[in-house]
Parts: C-alpha cells; structure tokens; sequence
C-alpha cells in the first residue's frame, strides 16, 4: 500500500468506523473522516491519523466533496441508540451511493445480522433467505438490496456481515453497554440472552483487519461481495462473560439476567426501548455465521486470542483496575 491510495470513512468516530481508520492509516491509506464538528471528532480520535472534512452524511453533496479522489468510501454511520432508522439509514447510504459514482469508488459496508429470521438459524451462510422479522432488519435488508442494485450499475460493493461487537472502542454496543459498565471496574455482569443458545461476537480490530485485507484483494472480488465473518462465537452465549471473569481473577463475579421487564415497561414511552425491545429475538436464539467463503478467500480469519481480546476491550472501556489490570497481564502470559 502507498499513501496514494484515500479512504473516506463515514462514521469514524464510532466503533467500527474508527477501528476501520486505524487499520486503514496502519496499511498505509490517507483516510479522511466527515463529520459535522471535525473539532471534537479530532479530539475524539486523535490517535488515529485522520484528515477531518465537515460535513454531514445526510447532505448528498457534503458527502460527494469529502469523497472526492478516494477510491474507497466506508459507510459505518448509524442513526446512536437505534433511533429514527428509517428516517435517516436509507437517506445516508443513498448519499454514500452517489459520492462513490461520481468518484468512481468502492463502497464498503459492514452488514448486521439483523437481516434474518430464525427460519435461516442456527448457521446462516451469506445466501440464505433474508426474511426478517423486524422493522430494522427489513431497513437493512433494502440497504443491502440498494447496494447490489448499485453494483450491478457499475459501483462495487464489499460486504462483511458480523455478530455483536466487542474492543478497546466499542462505542454503543451489547458489550459495553450490556454486559459491563463503561467508566468503572467490573463488579458484577449482566447477560441479556439465554444462556444455553449460542452467539456471535466481533472483536473490532480483527473485523477492521479482514475488511482491509479483502480491499487489498480488490482485484480479485466480484462487482458485488457479501462474506460472514465467524468471529468469536459461544455455543453457551454466557460464556463470553465466564471469560470476562477469568480475565479480571474473578470467578466470583455475578452474572445478572438483563432488565428486560423493565424495557417491555418502558417501551411505548420510550423510542430506544422499544428498538431494544424489537431486537430480543436474537438473543433467545442460537445464530453462528458461517464464514467458510471468507476462509476460503483469504486463506484464514484474522482472530485475537478471547484472553487477549478481552483485556484490550476491558481497558479501552475503562473497566480495568490496576489489580485486575495486572491480573489480564499474567492471564496473557499464561496462555
């Protein structure tokens, strides 16, 4: 890679969208970043080497400037807190379309597993019938559809579909929200499934990792590029916060069921909840993506030891004393 080669990045002060700048600026792209307050989006990720352009996402033309000789747009914005999707995802992928035809740029695109019904579980592969159940996974699934229209027009696309995101960044997630409190030491977990199903997880800077190394295989994908990333995946879905205890030498921490009567409660008052509330399926469920065409491709997947992983996520969430903090370090060293 050379510094020739300009990414922009729409959503780089979130998780995925700023692990994609970092491992983008790390194989040697310019990446820019848009964002209506490049200020505080510069103090936000200001270790990550980022050219900041102002602008908003939802301005068609804002987005066509920033995009202006990158060869490559990333679209990881997300209406925060699930609000308002169907008022704005629609709009801003359109923007993101548009800015890469005039350009003449790859669209790249991190796909949820919002797009399946429990009809297609417990293994899903990139071809089964995208049938959802929610109001959210039939907004992804018309992003999606969107995004092969365009490619059959002439723009490529690359997607990578994932679990639920885990890492040092995470940003609003089940992880950091869910299952530890942000900002404080670990003192008790809280999982929102049940336990016995199986889940899906992503550790962010390996999912950023398998992004950039399909982009560098440019060359070799098809106008039109779907993959499952298998990422860390727990038969019994409680065990990522087993593993949470073991990293901190904790196995006496409490594992809490999540609130959900509490949502059910303050869902018709409250828009996040009722998003929160419309997504439960997928935790009573067991759901592993099948990355056997990933693997295939790229010969393996990037993949972070859980310990490893874990620690780094833990620390970046600010949920790490120094006792617990050295514990993770002899954990490391142990493994």
């Amino acid at each position: 890679m050379t510094n020739e080669r300009t990414a922009l990045v729409i959503g780089a002060t979130g998780g995925i969208g700023g692990e994609m700048a970092r491992t983008l600026a790390a194989h040697g792209w310019t990446v820019r970043g848009l964002h209506r307050d490049p200020a505080a989006a510069r103090q936000r990720r200001s270790n990550i080497a980022i050219g900041w352009v102002q602008g908003d996402a939802m301005d068609a033309e804002d987005v066509r400037k920033a995009a202006i000789g990158a060869e490559l747009i990333f679209h990881g914005a997300n209406p925060p807190g699930y609000r308002n999707w169907a008022g704005l995802a629609l709009p801003m992928l359109e923007n993101t379309i548009a800015a890469a035809k005039a350009n003449g740029a790859r669209i790249v695109f991190p796909g949820t597993v919002y797009n399946f019904g429990p009809e297609t579980f417990p293994r899903v592969g990139e071809d089964a019938p995208q049938n959802p159940r929610t109001r959210k996974g039939r907004i992804r699934v018309a992003m999606e559809a969107r995004l092969e229209q365009a490619a059959a027009g002439g723009t490529p696309v690359l997607i990578l579909r994932a679990g639920d995101f885990f890492g040092p960044s995470v940003g609003n997630s089940w992880f950091g929200q869910g299952i530890v409190k942000p900002g404080r030491p670990v003192r008790a977990l809280t999982y929102p499934g049940r336990r016995d199903v199986g889940h899906a997880w992503a550790y962010l800077p390996d999912l950023a990792e398998t992004f950039v190394r399909l982009i560098e295989r440019s060359d070799d994908l098809p106008r039109f590029a779907r993959f499952h990333f298998g990422g860390h995946y727990f038969a019994r879905g409680v065990e990522i916060a087993e593993a949470v205890r073991k990293v901190c030498g904790r196995p006496d921490l409490p594992i809490r069921g999540f609130p959900w009567p509490v949502v059910y409660v303050a869902a018709p008052f409250v828009e996040t909840m009722r998003e929160v509330l419309e997504m439960r399926y997928l935790w009573q469920e067991t759901l592993e993506l099948d990355n056997r065409r990933l693997v295939a491709f790229l010969g393996a997947e990037p993949h972070t030891p859980l310990d490893q992983a874990l620690i780094a996520t833990l620390e970046g969430l600010g949920c790490l004393d120094e006792a617990h903090r050295n514990t993770g370090a002899a954990v490391v060293r142990g493994a």
